[in-house]
């Protein structure tokens, strides 16, 4: 066993000691749950981080808002009883500062837009954590690590898979080598896109377009399943409507190689649905996720001996509980800075692959 996967191992035994806490319906309350702070009240924040915080986070709670639209403010702050004294637009954005009842700054914004507000957050004072990915380039992610770093504040990233039954489960069986030793992953996550004047459309927003997106999943279930950093990719674009996709990529695949000779093999697309699985073989048996491996909700899987049946949890109340214990317990979290990091390496990896239409290394 090599170095980097012993690491990963060692790692993954803490992971799973952390398992029982991220399942416990309802512990003992602490004296005083972390405020949190929404940055961007979009679709995601809505629909998802919002109820997560109001009903089933235990650790933290919704204390502030901060959005671009006065309605917006106006409309949450009735709904969940947010002050006006804590309601902010992005110039104001510092003044979070001075408000002792924010811990924690959670930016819910365009990719492009990550890296500014987490840097404004950390001087503020206040422990960030970002959706993903967490940057548009893998140098402002570590603009984003080292800012955080000199406020002495935590650094976190919505890898909320990570704290999923379904996604620790498959870690185990895969680290603990429980169908011997692993051979091969396979992982897709793609949607058929709507609206084409969406910001996940326009290059300077996003970033990229599906692998920045979706692909993304896919590259973190390769990364967490082997348990060491690829060393080289080989990806392939195709692009079937060249207007709607006129600055992003539409579909890609690609193929991973990792140091102790696992072969990874990627797609991700905007064209089509039904793309959504984590798969590994092993050597004397595999286990899957899909056709459910990345939503929200409703994650299912097998392995060679049969169903995996787990229990179902809140994605973003289960990470963001993870986030506050790492503050309150004074721990690193397995969904870091380096972590984000280490996964726009491999994008950026992946279009120099295109670009140069050959494998390229990586690291």
């Amino acid at each position: 066993m090599n170095t980097n996967r012993r690491s990963f191992v060692k790692a993954t035994a803490t992971l799973a000691a952390a398992a029982p806490f991220i399942l416990t319906a309802r512990a003992q309350e602490p004296q005083r749950k972390l405020g949190v702070a929404l940055v961007g009240l979009g679709s995601l924040a809505t629909n998802q981080i919002a109820p997560a915080l109001a009903k089933n986070t235990r650790l933290c709670k919704l204390t502030a808002l901060v959005s671009g639209t006065p309605e917006k403010l106006t409309k949450w702050q009735a709904q969940y009883g947010i002050p006006a004294t804590h309601c902010y637009n992005y110039e104001q954005f510092d003044r979070l500062k001075d408000n002792p009842d924010v811990d924690i700054v959670y930016v819910v914004l365009p990719n492009s837009m990550h890296p500014e507000f987490t840097v404004r957050a950390a001087q503020a004072g206040k422990h960030v954590f970002t959706e993903k990915p967490m940057a548009n380039s893998a140098a402002e992610c570590q603009q984003m690590i080292d800012a955080c770093k000199q406020a002495k504040r935590r650094l976190g990233v919505g890898y909320r898979c990570q704290f999923t039954p379904h996604h620790l489960e498959m870690i185990r069986l895969s680290r603990y080598e429980v169908f011997g030793r692993l051979k091969c992953v396979e992982a897709a996550f793609g949607f058929k896109i709507g609206d084409p004047t969406q910001w996940r459309l326009r290059k300077a927003l996003a970033g990229g377009g599906a692998l920045m997106d979706v692909g993304i999943y896919a590259i973190q279930g390769m990364r967490y399943l082997v348990g060491e950093e690829p060393v080289s990719v080989q990806a392939f674009e195709t692009k079937t409507d060249k207007v709607k996709f006129a600055e992003v990529d539409e579909t890609i695949t690609w193929e991973l190689k990792f140091p102790g000779g696992v072969l990874a093999k990627g797609a991700t697309t905007y064209a089509f649905n039904g793309m959504n699985y984590l798969r590994g073989l092993a050597e004397n048996g595999w286990f899957e996720l899909g056709p459910q491996a990345y939503g929200y909700g409703g994650l299912n899987g097998r392995t060679s001996k049969g169903p995996l049946e787990l229990p179902q949890v809140d994605h973003f109340a289960a990470e963001l509980d993870d986030f506050a214990e790492c503050i309150l317990k004074n721990r690193p979290t397995r969904a870091s800075g380096e972590e984000g990091l280490a996964d726009l390496k491999v994008i950026e990896g992946i279009y120099r692959s295109i670009a140069e239409g050959k494998a390229v290394k990586l690291g």
